[in-house]
């Protein structure tokens, strides 16, 4: 029980982390719209770092790739994103969130998000909107509240929910009535949605060898799920080295409980020997013993690593400097590893106890015994 349990500890510390990561990117892919495309500036590595001037968002306005709907009306956003500071709820500390400027496309463009409370802010105001996420982890940013950003107050007048997304951890407001109050006079990225999903590659050649525009074309989920790129890799490094090390204690817990298994049983391993059992069959025995010690923990520790699946964290993303709330997704993958590991560690641990019970000699364990 202590080795199945030491062995349980470090798959569930493996499988956590593993879920994490999964639980980043999939926040982060399911953001975007396989349909839509993002324009940001050439180089950009995020939209906060983005500029699209009014005369290149016009320009792609105009494109024949962007689709219409059936009022003539085509559905393409040009919007501006921007960090702000607000508090935390119940902490002293506060944290950067994402400010987006947009427009009355904006919503119809990412079908995922809905509005739940309140209404949409109106054209030409400083009215807000706040993501789910965002009212339970800050102050201030529930309906009838005021925000202070920009030298402006700016009201809350609706919340919306944007399920397992990024934009759950965003506040949205009227783009133009944004980019006055922060005197910016670009755009940050131009969102649009493609007439025809197979004319990526010619649209993204086309335009980003448009000499009048110097932008990067990508589709909307590629964009978010790179987003996620930088972190994911920090997590999955800092997982697996210190699920190495715990491994490693695993694995001698493992090897002692074998080594006395096989002390123990010294009477019947020469019992076996002398009924003509090959020492082949011993040493299938005992590892066949070590990897379900290995199973068992390796169950254990997952059964106990999908109860993170209830569980929401919030932290800062490297790449977009911005608060990001997400939880932990288990995929069938994932289980196949963290199983796969564990009868890694289970066969680690029982081989050498193994391979000694199945070299004794048949005289000194019968007379041992």
């Amino acid at each position: 029980m202590i080795t199945t349990s030491g062995m349980a500890l470090v798959v569930f510390v493996f499988a956590t982390i593993l879920m994490l990561v999964q639980g980043l990117q999939q926040t982060l892919v399911q953001t975007g719209f396989e349909d839509n495309l993002i324009v940001i500036r050439r180089a950009s590595g995020s939209e906060v770092q983005s500029g699209i001037d009014r005369y290149q968002a016009s320009i792609i306005e105009t494109d024949s790739a962007v689709a219409s709907g059936s009022d003539g009306e085509r559905f393409l956003a040009k919007e501006m994103v921007v960090l702000i500071t607000l508090p935390k709820k119940g902490h002293a500390g506060s944290s950067n969130v994402t400010l987006r400027g947009v427009t009355k496309k904006s919503l119809e463009l990412r079908p995922q998000v809905k509005l739940v409370k309140g209404r949409m802010p109106n054209a030409g105001s400083t009215e807000i909107i706040t993501g789910q996420s965002l009212v339970r982890r800050f102050d201030g940013v529930n309906i009838g509240e005021s925000i202070r950003f920009g030298k402006q107050d700016w009201t809350v007048v609706g919340a919306f929910d944007a399920g397992s997304t990024g934009f759950n951890s965003e506040i949205w407001g009227d783009s133009d009535q944004l980019m006055q109050a922060f005197r910016r006079p670009v755009y940050s990225s131009v969102l649009f949605r493609l007439r025809d999903h197979d004319d990526f590659d010619a649209v993204k050649v086309r335009l980003e060898s448009d000499p009048r525009l110097t932008v990067d074309i990508k589709r909307e989920a590629r964009y978010y799920e790179e987003q996620s790129e930088v972190m994911a890799k920090f997590l999955r490094i800092l997982g697996i080295s210190i699920t190495v090390i715990f491994s490693l204690g695993a694995i001698i817990g493992a090897m002692i409980t074998m080594y006395t298994s096989v002390a123990n049983r010294i009477g019947e391993i020469g019992t076996l020997q002398a009924l003509g059992f090959q020492r082949t069959s011993i040493l299938g025995a005992f590892l066949v013993e070590a990897l379900l010690l290995g199973l068992a923990g390796g169950i254990t520790g997952l059964v106990f690593a999908s109860l993170m699946r209830f569980v929401k964290i919030s932290t800062v993303n490297f790449q977009t400097f911005s608060e990001l709330e997400f939880g932990f997704a288990l995929s069938f993958e994932i289980v196949c590893m963290v199983l796969a590991f564990a009868l890694i560690m289970g066969f680690a641990g029982g081989v050498l106890p193994a391979i000694r019970a199945s070299r004794m000699n048949i005289v000194d364990a019968l007379r041992e015994s």
